[in-house]
């Protein structure tokens, strides 16, 4: 698999490593990273993709100013 590497300033490193109590700051990243796609999956699970509530909620009618 590719790995693809990006800079963070070491303060956001640090308090995500005590966050997510890692010791590293990769393993720190990318456990974030995975638990925000397993809850953008779990939110898609439930409440369907989001074109699809633009598709089956109407657009509704703006007040008419008068």
């Amino acid at each position: 698999m590719a790995r693809i590497t990006v800079s963070l300033e070491s303060d956001l490193a640090i308090e995500v490593m005590l966050l997510a109590g890692t010791s590293s700051p990769q393993d720190a990243v990318e456990l974030i990273v995975r638990d925000y796609l397993a809850r953008g999956h779990r939110t898609e699970a439930r409440t369907g993709d989001a074109a699809d509530g633009r598709r089956v909620t109407p657009d509704r009618p703006t007040a008419q100013e008068g």
